[in-house]
């Protein structure tokens, strides 16, 4: 499969090193340039690209950048993706460490839904909440009993069974968690987030989360 990641902090990084290694065709772009993913590509055999030049002929797109840099995404991002391709958000509000203020979100919108409405095209939520170190360490073959489960959302059935099986071909276990309109039940300091356990407490952990966004993770 071909994966473009925009991306190459702990997330992005380490999903380069695990797709790599399971044999898909990875470009990873960043904002500062390819030059500087030099030893990232000699590493996992990825090819550094631009941003811009990242969803060429990609049938996953993993955007996974802080959200105040959303809006500075290239137009026509998507252009050369391959028909049919899923994009995959990582991405979580911090206004006071890091996003500032973000009217839309603070007024209730969620987090991937502000998302989808910057970049243009339906996102499926996945790995927000996932320690980086885990997607290396963590991975166990189906049917484990220690096997992590992740939280996934989206509201493109066909985009989230792709980004599901991709997740359990990369070692976890994966819980439908809704519409994007949903994905609020994954957002910081929610009981799933960072939660590292299986399919049935990450569902409970779903089940029990508030729409109240706490104060730590507001404006």
């Amino acid at each position: 499969m071909r994966i473009g990641i925009i991306g190459a902090g702990n997330i992005g990084g380490n999903l380069t090193r695990r797709l790599t290694a399971l044999g898909h065709d990875v470009s990873v772009a960043n904002s500062r340039g390819p030059h500087t993913l030099t030893a990232l590509a000699e590493e996992t055999g990825a090819t550094p690209v631009t941003v811009a030049e990242a969803a060429r002929g990609a049938e996953v797109v993993v955007v996974t950048i802080p959200l105040k840099n959303i809006p500075d995404l290239p137009s026509g991002l998507f252009d050369g993706a391959a028909d049919g391709f899923a994009v995959i958000d990582t991405g979580n509000y911090y206004p006071k460490e890091r996003d500032g203020r973000i009217e839309a979100i603070e007024n209730g919108l969620p987090e991937s839904r502000w998302t989808e409405q910057h970049i243009g095209h339906p996102v499926i939520k996945a790995f927000n909440g996932t320690y980086a170190q885990d997607i290396l360490d963590k991975p166990l073959p189906a049917g484990d009993p220690d096997r992590l489960a992740l939280p996934v959302a989206g509201d493109d059935r066909t985009a989230k069974r792709t980004v599901r099986d991709l997740i359990d071909a990369l070692g976890f276990d994966t819980v439908d968690a809704g519409g994007i309109d949903d994905s609020w039940r994954q957002q910081p300091d929610t009981p799933v987030y960072g939660l590292r356990a299986g399919t049935a407490e990450v569902t409970e952990a779903l089940a029990t989360a508030s729409p109240e966004r706490p104060a730590n993770f507001r404006a």
